[in-house]
């Protein structure tokens, strides 16, 4: 394995650059607060391993040469996308001081459904991301050395790359609920959830295309 620093960097700007990720963070976060934002951490964390387990095992240079199996991903991917957007564009206010009051009297079963679908929507966006992919049989293998064990070295920029992403929007998260309290305005919700909404439904056809 060489230039791992350059790796790092890359990878580091991969994951900073903002994405459907990142938007989906924002929406489950200021939706349902910190902890449904981590959970969609969890997540990304868990479809990123998914797809690290799929390259050991070889089957992600299959799917990106086989058209059927890469284009189902990258319509599903795209489709999943769009319909979150929709979602959030049409969906009743984010949030106000008053029903995070409510909320935290409410049973714990309403957070933790909450935190599952937070779960899940990061884990299919992940899985059904074709992007992901790319990054596998694109980036990685540039920085492998074929004399050496390849699946331990792709392990190791695999769980590179999991580990900043993690840590970054684990970071957002923090900024995301901070940042909340000066939120409480309905118009400001109301604008920037329509916006979030737009905007996952444009990397929805942008992954379509």
């Amino acid at each position: 394995m060489y230039s791992l620093l350059t790796y790092i960097s890359i990878a580091a700007m991969m994951v900073i650059i903002p994405g459907a990720d990142t938007m989906l963070l924002v929406k489950n976060t200021l939706s349902y607060g910190p902890k449904a934002g981590r959970y969609t951490v969890l997540g990304m964390a868990t479809g990123l391993s998914f797809w690290t387990l799929i390259a050991i095992l070889g089957l992600s240079v299959v799917i990106a040469k086989s058209v059927i199996l890469f284009s189902t991903i990258k319509y599903l991917g795209a489709a999943y996308l769009i319909y979150l957007g929709i979602k959030s564009f049409f969906a009743k206010s984010l949030f106000s001081l008053e029903e995070i009051r409510a909320q935290a009297n409410k049973p714990m079963e309403y957070s933790n459904r909450h935190n599952k679908n937070s779960f899940i929507q990061a884990l299919l966006s992940n899985i059904l991301n074709p992007k992901t992919v790319l990054v596998y049989i694109t980036i990685m293998p540039q920085f492998i050395n074929l004399k050496e064990n390849v699946d331990q070295q792709l392990i190791v920029l695999a769980l590179i790359l999991t580990v900043l992403a993690v840590l970054w929007f684990l970071f957002l998260v923090y900024l995301i609920d901070y940042a909340k309290r000066w939120l409480n305005n309905t118009k400001y919700q109301k604008a920037f959830q329509k916006s979030t909404g737009l905007v996952l439904v444009a990397f929805g056809i942008k992954t379509g295309i």
